[in-house]
């Protein structure tokens, strides 16, 4: 069982981790959205395979199910919906038919 040191130090890093990532993103140039989205897209990949063997072990606890069932619908939705707008603003560059 972790001490009470042992989550303070992860929340922290967790919450560090969380400002710099928001601070990242909001200097990112709009040009450079469609290919951050796409790096996001594959580490929200890796991360649903992390979800999914921590859910299916053996050993997993009804608590770590349930946060792991949790965290393969967010990782999902967040790929799904990455991949639709990547695939909407690539649409926007393409050069529309022929006027008439």
């Amino acid at each position: 069982m972790p001490n009470s040191l042992e989550l303070d130090l992860g929340l922290f890093i967790f919450m560090l981790a969380t400002f710099i990532g928001l601070e990242v993103i909001r200097k990112v140039s709009p040009l450079l959205h469609t290919p951050l989205m796409s790096l996001t897209n594959a580490i929200s990949a890796i991360s649903v395979v992390g979800a999914i063997l921590i859910t299916g072990s053996g050993e997993a606890t009804t608590l770590s199910k349930v946060l792991g069932f949790i965290a393969i619908t967010a990782v999902v939705t967040n790929i799904v919906s990455g991949y639709l707008i990547t695939d909407r603003m690539v649409k926007m560059f393409k050069k529309r038919g022929a006027k008439k």
